[in-house]
């Protein structure tokens, strides 16, 4: 069983709210059932949600040091009492995050970008009257509806790490014509501010650092953009494009964010009744799966 070191008794550092922190952690108990933590519902309970020592319990540590903290008194958490707490009352990311902060800690570190796509996430892909795709905060992408196929490829045909819309964005030539396009550039710059921002949210991640280092090194535009140490969170902007079997298409180009993943879902959406509009209804007619 836990108990409080000489130093956190001493409390001498941190910016924890403690009445905060104990109302969040006292509404946290309160939500729970017994069943929800393995524990017998039992017929003698004239409150709901859990009892403190059975949180005590759970998390590992002393009833009376569980006690202080919903009372707003006593040593502040160390963050191995607060992640215990945390997986005890079965609390979300989010909340998990909240409780760190609330106890005067940094929440920890994720370790890298989620791969996994969730089912429900696929099922929105077939559903969709319209090219769409999912990418993780590395921009490696994950999961497509066949209609997307004319626009960014049989992915099929390749292994994942070759399925990185940075890498295709950056290592085309210098004088390749795209980045004579205004809308081009500006959506690049965009992309390495966002990218930025994921490197920062995933600190020493090998898989990201790979990357960043390798475009550093390959891709003299990617370094000057990357080095203006610009950060953006992706959002939607305008996309024209002269396809070579579909001819000129415009339409805006919607990035849905997916916050239990940190995940984005690339919608091309055009306006209804326009050129863009009937080729993306006809694509979907001829190609109503989810890869």
């Amino acid at each position: 069983m836990y108990h409080p070191s000489g130093a956190e008794l001493a409390d001498t550092g941190g910016m924890a709210d403690r009445s905060e922190l104990a109302d969040f952690l006292r509404t946290r108990r309160n939500r729970l059932r017994p069943s929800d933590v393995g524990l017998p519902d039992g017929i003698n309970r004239r409150a709901p949600g859990l009892r403190r020592q059975e949180v005590a319990q759970l998390a590992g540590i002393s009833v009376d040091y569980y006690i202080r903290m919903e009372q707003a008194r006593g040593a502040k958490p160390s963050r191995q009492v607060l992640a215990a707490l945390a997986r005890a009352m079965v609390l979300t990311v989010d909340e998990r995050d909240y409780l760190f902060r609330m106890g005067g800690e940094n929440p920890p570190t994720v370790a890298g970008p989620n791969r996994t796509v969730p089912q429900s996430v696929r099922t929105i892909l077939d559903a969709l009257g319209t090219p769409a795709y999912v990418v993780d905060a590395t921009y490696e992408i994950l999961a497509w509806n066949d209609s997307a196929i004319p626009f960014i490829g049989d992915l099929d045909a390749f292994p994942d790490h070759e399925r990185n819309m940075v890498r295709w964005m950056f290592l085309s030539a210098a004088d390749h014509p795209q980045w004579s396009n205004s809308e081009t550039r500006n959506f690049a710059r965009t992309t390495v501010a966002d990218l930025r921002a994921a490197y920062a949210r995933y600190p020493g991640n090998p898989a990201l650092a790979r990357l960043v280092t390798e475009l550093l090194g390959t891709a003299p535009r990617f370094a000057e953009m990357w080095n203006s140490h610009d950060v953006e969170v992706r959002r939607g902007h305008n996309k024209h494009i002269d396809h070579p079997d579909l001819g000129l298409l415009e339409f805006e180009c919607q990035v849905l964010h997916i916050s239990d993943t940190d995940q984005r879902m690339i919608v091309y959406c055009a306006t209804p009744g326009s050129r863009a509009d009937t080729v993306f209804r006809s694509l979907v007619a001829a190609r109503p799966t989810t890869r």
